[in-house]
């Protein structure tokens, strides 16, 4: 798929990442937890491949919430879930991950880590 990067664009595509994100995140915890948060405490996120902040890319990553790190990707943390469950966070990240990925053409990876 060809790169989209318009704004109108992003933002449909961040909305349907979002939702996937917090069903897995759901489906995790249904299945897991009882449909309440348990398990490990922890932190998750999603990367975007390295872009330069005043491209086209990076400001249309940045108009849905990214935000530059560290290791100078775009970053985004857990819009998904809730609650403190590093077992549903991470099955979110991986939603959104994957469904951004697919909307937009920007390579994704998901991140997560215990507290």
């Amino acid at each position: 798929m060809e790169n989209v990067f318009d704004t109108i664009t992003m933002q449909a595509a961040h909305e349907k990442a979002v939702a996937a994100g917090k069903q897995a995140a759901q489906a995790v915890s249904d299945q897991y937890f009882n449909g309440g948060d348990g398990g490990a405490c922890g932190f998750s996120w999603v990367n975007a491949e390295k872009t330069r902040a005043n491209s086209k890319q990076g400001k249309a990553l940045a108009s849905v919430g990214f935000r530059k790190n560290y290791t100078n990707s775009f970053q985004m943390w857990n819009k998904w879930w809730g609650g403190q469950s590093v077992d549903a966070g991470d099955a979110g990240a991986q939603a959104y991950a994957r469904v951004f990925e697919a909307e937009t053409g920007i390579k994704m990876y998901a991140g997560s880590r215990l507290d």
